[in-house]
């Protein structure tokens, strides 16, 4: 294991190589890949929010999917997962077609995913909240559910396995409060450890790194990284990409609904189109050097654009002030 520091002060993990069968670029076939699309197209109206050709995520490793804002990156994890219907394509999860298969049937089949607005039920306690993510509860169905003696036991190894996951994210002193008493940073960890009662092979996380307190960021950042040490695959949006270099080992980079650049975190950096893609054309500056935040560089651009109107504005009030004197 690398002694090399991580942004968070950490200790960097090794990373998964050798993930695709042939030279990055979009679309690159993969050794093993666990999900495949293809020919994925949503329009709404006349917008096209995704039009992907092909793509293959690498089974075993964390991949990265990233992308300016409104690059379709949402909008593809909800239709990989069933939450919306794509106007036409396919797709396939561990050689299993998915297309027209509705979400809590592809969860079942051990694809799973978070929310970037958590989803835990506020008025349910954290070890409710839990035990409402493990699959074929015999006590869900109506008539079994009369008869105690046909699921206690079934319940009660539910919960255990459910403090076991709340004792490893560190909320087992929480497990007797409401959800709604949960910090952000809380909620996304009772939303992840949710998610592995239904022992899932493929994890999806949403931007799971918005609206975090910092001093969780590490804790979450280890989680995600256990979660591929204990077998499973993961594929997440976020923007922050300090972040995406310490624990990403493939990177898939959208933009406008297309996908533009895959590779290595260290290389799909420095690639033109990525850069083009968050910093607009003609842009001589390496992506991760200038900001670990994407929304930091909008930010910054928007203001220099503001100036520049304001500076534009206040020229053009005054040429037409020196006119009217002259006049």
């Amino acid at each position: 294991m690398s002694s090399e520091p991580t942004p968070t002060g950490s200790v960097r993990r090794p990373k998964t190589t050798g993930l695709a069968a042939g030279p990055a670029k979009p679309g690159v076939a993969k050794v093993d890949p666990i999900l495949v699309a293809d020919a994925v197209q949503r329009r709404f109206g006349g917008l096209t929010a995704v039009d992907v050709d092909h793509v293959e995520i690498p089974r075993g490793a964390i991949t990265a999917l990233i992308g300016p804002n409104g690059a379709g990156k949402t909008t593809l994890f909800n239709l990989l997962c069933g939450f919306d219907k794509p106007n036409s394509g396919t797709w396939s999860f561990d050689g299993k077609n998915l297309s027209g298969v509705p979400s809590f049937k592809v969860a079942r089949m051990g694809q799973v995913r978070t929310f970037q607005l958590t989803k835990s039920l506020s008025l349910l306690t954290v070890l409710e909240n839990m035990k409402l993510g493990a699959p074929h509860q015999r006590g869900e169905g109506f008539w079994s559910s009369l008869f105690p003696f046909l699921w206690r036991k079934q319940d009660q190894e539910i919960e255990a396995k459910a403090r076991e996951l709340l004792a490893r994210f560190k909320l087992d002193a929480k497990e007797q409060d409401f959800a709604a008493a949960l910090s952000g940073g809380q909620r996304k960890l009772l939303e992840m450890a949710r998610a592995l009662m239904s022992d899932p092979s493929l994890v999806m996380l949403d931007e799971p790194m918005a609206g975090v307190n910092p001093a969780l960021t590490q804790s979450l950042l280890d989680h995600i990284l256990d979660l591929k040490e204990l077998g499973m695959t993961v594929l997440f949006v976020e923007h922050d990409m300090h972040m995406v270099r310490h624990i990403a080992d493939w990177v898939v980079v959208m933009a406008e609904g297309r996908i533009v650049a895959e590779g290595p975190p260290d290389e799909v950096m420095e690639d033109p189109a990525v850069v083009d893609a968050y910093l607009g054309a003609h842009q001589d500056v390496d992506l991760g050097a200038v900001t670990g935040r994407i929304p930091v560089i909008q930010a910054a651009e928007a203001e220099r654009l503001r100036e520049q109107i304001e500076a534009e504005a206040e020229a053009e009030l005054a040429s037409d002030t020196t006119q009217e004197g002259t006049v």
